[in-house]
């Protein structure tokens, strides 16, 4: 499950790279702006969720192990909208594997580009 998580997750990432027509369309596009937000929801490993929606409390040892093997981390907010999770230009796998189909409260600038959600800076909120 894992190999074809992390095939997903590649193939996802490929697919949403810009290519180089739609870089020069994004040239033109004015930069994001990243907005303080609060969120709360379940962590998960995007590979498994977007493979086949795999969560909650019945995946959270797939996805904990999922994450630590570093397949991408994020967030199924409660606004429904889920969120690629970072820290400051690093992947915050390690840290968030513990909170694996858990829910918790997170701190971070949002932004938004190309129907894209990413949450930088992430801090867990006690």
């Amino acid at each position: 499950m894992k190999t074809s998580a992390l095939i997903l997750t590649a193939t996802v990432l490929f697919a949403i790279a810009p290519t180089p027509a739609s870089r020069a369309d994004e040239k033109a596009e004015p930069p994001a702006k990243a907005q303080p937000v609060t969120i709360k929801g379940e962590v998960l490993d995007l590979g498994c969720y977007l493979d086949h929606g795999a969560s909650g409390p019945k995946h959270a040892d797939c996805a904990q192990e999922c994450i630590e093997s570093g397949v991408p981390v994020g967030l199924l907010g409660e606004d429904g909208k889920v969120y690629l999770l970072l820290g400051e230009h690093k992947p915050l796998n390690k840290e968030l594997a513990p909170f694996a189909g858990k829910t918790i409260t997170l701190k971070g600038k949002l932004v938004t580009r190309s129907g894209v959600n990413l949450i930088e800076n992430v801090e867990v909120v006690k």
